[in-house]
């Protein structure tokens, strides 16, 4: 008991702090100078139909992402199927998989890939030379064991690829995070460190480098007893942006069926002032269960930028 103590003490201490900070910085100079955007695109439908608040949750395989910490909980050999048609016509995947190492110890890998499209290439002069297009990928390999007291720790070393027409540039980041389960497994918080790390080249070729989009992210989550919903939240802290919250409900008494709710801060920074402005950061989405198997969907509507939707499958070859 009085190392749950210590551990939501700490907890709440540092969302105060970061939370205090959103509050200072109202317009933030970094915005957009960070290399490798799509790092911070969220991934997977479960996490982000609550709203992207999975740090503290982190008890499925979207964990690979969200906090690596959380993949040690799991049994057995796991797997993760992710697809997202994203606005202006940018598609995205997700593979990952979970392999166990004895009884307290996992490896993961996982890919995650977006394609931006074609685009039409023209001279000085507006006259139209073809097409050309622009990719990203993304290679994790992970490591997670679990400690006493219900405590994870987990690391992802990242592989960054970018190509851009017949440009290119590359670079490798880590993830940390911890994770603590708590009240026999009703109630759980993380902690996350994203995207820490270098870009080791860039797209012009200059010697110039770019500093990468860290992140840190703090969360948790708890089944009330006599609720029939799981509720989690997120304060996320990015180098290059102000902070932001998320919060999420997962419906969980009408298995195999779960309905999911989220909301973000950050969905403000796609409002234009135009009706679809109030919707914008909120998020929706349902799960399905079958056998070893999970269907996940999720809808993100982003104000006049458009309707980003998700489909994940997950489950065990067990």
């Amino acid at each position: 008991m009085k190392s749950n103590k210590v551990v939501f003490s700490l907890f709440f201490i540092i969302v105060f702090c970061m939370a205090g900070s959103a509050l200072a910085d109202e317009n933030n100079s970094r915005v957009g100078t960070r290399a490798f955007g799509f790092l911070k695109i969220e991934v997977t439908a479960r996490p982000v139909s609550m709203g992207g608040a999975f740090t503290g949750l982190a008890d499925d395989e979207s964990a690979l992402y969200y906090n690596p910490a959380g993949i040690a909980a799991l049994e057995g050999k796991r797997y993760i199927l992710g697809y997202q048609n994203n606005v202006f016509d940018m598609q995205s995947g997700f593979v990952g998989y979970i392999h166990p190492l004895g009884a307290n110890k996992k490896a993961s890998v996982y890919l995650n890939y977006l394609n931006y499209g074609e685009f039409i290439r023209t001279d000085e002069l507006g006259n139209e030379e073809g097409t050309f297009g622009g990719s990203d990928l993304l290679l994790g390999l992970g490591y997670a064991m679990s400690l006493e007291n219900n405590l994870q720790v987990g690391a992802t070393l990242k592989l960054i690829y970018e190509k851009i027409d017949v440009y290119s540039a590359h670079g490798f980041a880590l993830d940390l995070g911890l994770r603590k389960s708590m009240n026999y497994g009703r109630a759980s918080v993380g902690f996350m460190i994203q995207n820490l790390g270098v870009q080791m080249s860039n797209l012009t070729g200059t010697a110039d480098k770019d500093p990468l989009p860290l992140r840190f992210r703090v969360g948790g989550a708890v089944l009330p007893k006599g609720l029939p919903i799981r509720l989690a939240g997120d304060v996320v802290l990015p180098a290059d942006n102000d902070v932001y919250l998320a919060i999420g409900m997962e419906v969980v008494e009408v298995k195999p069926l779960y309905i999911r709710l989220g909301w973000s801060s950050f969905g403000s920074n796609y409002k234009t002032g135009a009706s679809g402005d109030d919707i914008s950061g909120f998020t929706a989405g349902f799960g399905v269960e079958y056998n070893n198997m999970h269907f996940s969907y999720a809808i993100t509507p982003q104000a006049e930028l458009g309707t980003s939707h998700r489909i994940t499958l997950t489950g065990s070859f067990n």
